[in-house]
């Protein structure tokens, strides 16, 4: 066994396809089912269903691809921290994938210019996913580390570091006859027609306990998986929509809105980092846990523009 056979089963589990396995590998398709089928002979056990065309893995296979992840990222995190001490005055380099519940990703520049500014050779991917797939891609390592929230639902056995408060402002224009508030009630709120993110987002549990708890139901005109859609929605279409606070001064594109705050319920949740609670911890994971503490929460106007 070499780690190339378990890349390439990684990648097949992934690409879900021969060709485009082997393509993302550099490889002929031959070559990594071969490889993968040496595999299976050394294991003594069948990875892949066989059939005309890739039809999933065996049982087996599932467990082995579980074992594949974590050796994986082991021998990443060992060639990461053997070319720190290799050049260490030249600082880290490699790529984190960051996963980040929609309602934090405007605020991930904070972590990410914090850690390019000491190890500028570190690159990121930042991807949009919900609080469930979160923890699910900590788990099966195709991220790296999450930003969700830490008070809300469980998030058993990862390591947590608070970033800042996710509080609630009732977006509407600027010529809306609430747009001149101090603030609103979510009553109020459930009266306005709303776009609010899909229901298997956090975010929006969060704001459909809030309107439960002030004993109203408002049912959405628009529903949406993308913050820059609710946005877009507000300002173009007329649409009123529930979103953090932060958005107009860290976003910049809500020019005519106004941002009243919510209360009647208070409403806000700890928004913060989450990694795998693993060891040894990777060089890049350790320059992000650093990189979290010294964040400071920023408290915007809620105001607008």
């Amino acid at each position: 066994m070499d780690i190339r056979q378990l890349q390439y089963l990684a990648a097949l589990a992934r690409e879900k396809h021969f060709t485009r396995a082997a393509a993302a590998c550099n490889v002929t398709q031959p070559t990594l089912s071969g490889r993968i089928r040496q595999l299976e002979l050394e294991l003594q056990v069948p990875i892949v269903e066989r059939g005309r065309r890739y039809q999933g893995l065996t049982g087996d296979g599932e467990r082995i691809l579980k074992w594949a992840h974590v050796i994986i990222k082991n021998w990443q995190s060992m060639q990461e921290e053997l070319g720190h001490l290799k050049n260490h005055d030249a600082g880290l380099s490699g790529r984190l994938i960051l996963g980040g519940v929609p309602s934090s990703l405007p605020m991930i520049p904070l972590l990410t210019k914090q850690i390019r500014s000491v190890h500028p050779g570190i690159e990121f991917t930042v991807l949009s996913q919900s609080s469930e797939e979160i923890v699910r891609a900590l788990a099966d390592f195709s991220i790296d580390a999450g930003i969700t929230y830490l008070d809300n639902e469980p998030i058993d056995n990862l390591l947590t570091y608070p970033l800042y408060i996710e509080r609630y402002c009732l977006f509407v224009s600027k010529t809306h006859p609430l747009a001149g508030r101090e603030t609103v009630t979510w009553r109020e709120a459930s009266k306005e027609p709303l776009c609010l993110l899909t229901p298997n987002m956090q975010n929006r549990r969060i704001i459909d306990h809030a309107f439960e708890s002030a004993n109203c139901h408002p049912m959405p005109r628009l529903e949406t998986n993308s913050l820059i859609s609710l946005c877009s929605n507000v300002r173009l279409m007329g649409l009123a929509s529930i979103m953090p606070q932060f958005i107009l001064e860290v976003l910049g594109i809500m020019s005519g809105s106004r941002a009243v705050p919510l209360a009647e319920p208070k409403v806000e949740h700890s928004i913060g980092l989450v990694v795998a609670d693993r060891d040894p911890i990777s060089p890049l994971i350790e320059v992000l846990r650093e990189a979290a503490k010294t964040i400071t929460p920023i408290n915007f106007d809620a105001r607008g523009g």
